[in-house]
């Protein structure tokens, strides 16, 4: 994996692993099992990767997580692929390492509409401010998210299609609505009705009408509003709902922790024009301004 763009760079590479097709949890941990000898391991993937790794290197060797999975809590992630790198860097100069938690969701608890997040165990990671922390969405403000929730329902008309993002926020809104949503994905809702749950970013193309709206909360600790846990939500429908047309929403305690909040597409250019100041609303008629970085 990964072999390909070192050759067009380059850089030499030996293959350790060949995997099985299509690959498998069995694949990702006979591949690491063979890296007993380096100093970094890099890998591309969400908590499950996280947790295969774990399970066969404990906190042997350090590593790094290049954020690319449906689910990414755990506190071996980059913010983004550029920041993986320029931890990367740093490494190879001599930087400390730190126990951090590797966590995943109770997949049946999931189906049920239940987030439960725990511990799994610990890798070592780069210290470095550009590593995520650990994410818990269940912590404290439910009854300001029922606020927030409430305002946000009042607010909606009959003639627009709402895009409703992943979170504990944003899910106080499915519940308010009385619809049947998810907690982890996005659904699709208009005149108040749900129009598709748990979405593809081909469902939401789909669904979407003259007017559309996008509501998203920013998620773990470091504030992403698009490209965590929401990638259905591409860049192609971000720059057809528009800017302006982007709804944020946070408790004031969610709020107090992080700088600013964040964006990581996939799409340079879309990056550059979301970045400036949105305003996000903190409950009934509240809001607080935010910059996007």
């Amino acid at each position: 994996m990964g072999k390909g763009v070192l050759d067009e760079c380059s850089i030499d590479s030996v293959v350790v692993y060949e995997p099985s097709l299509p690959t498998t949890a069995k694949d990702t941990k006979n591949a690491v099992a063979r890296m007993k000898d380096v100093d970094l391991i890099v890998f591309v993937g969400g908590d499950g990767t996280a947790r295969d790794i774990m399970e066969v290197i404990g906190t042997d060797i350090p590593v790094i997580g290049i954020p690319s999975g449906v689910k990414m809590y755990s506190a071996v992630f980059a913010q983004t692929p550029y920041h993986a790198a320029e931890v990367v860097d740093e490494f190879a100069d001599g930087i400390a390492v730190e126990e951090r938690e590797v966590v995943d969701i109770d997949e049946n608890a999931f189906r049920k509409g239940k987030l439960s997040v725990s511990v799994k165990g610990y890798c070592l990671t780069p210290f470095h401010d550009k590593i995520q922390s650990s994410k818990d969405f269940l912590a404290g403000g439910e009854e300001a998210k029922r606020t927030i929730a409430s305002y946000v329902v009042e607010k909606m008309d009959d003639e627009t299609t709402y895009i409703i993002g992943s979170g504990s926020t944003t899910w106080e809104i499915k519940k308010a609505l009385g619809i049947k949503g998810t907690l982890l994905g996005v659904d699709v809702v208009r005149r108040k009705k749900m129009l598709c749950r748990d979405a593809a970013e081909a469902d939401i193309k789909n669904f979407m009408g003259k007017r559309n709206k996008i509501i998203v909360s920013p998620l773990g600790g470091y504030g992403f509003i698009f490209g965590r846990g929401n990638e259905q939500i591409s860049p192609e429908i971000i720059r057809k709902v528009g800017k302006d047309n982007i709804v944020a929403i946070s408790t004031r305690e969610k709020l107090s922790s992080i700088d600013s909040l964040k964006v990581d597409t996939g799409d340079d250019a879309l990056d550059k024009e979301l970045r400036g100041y949105i305003k996000v609303i903190t409950g009934y008629g509240e809001s607080k301004l935010m910059k996007v970085e």
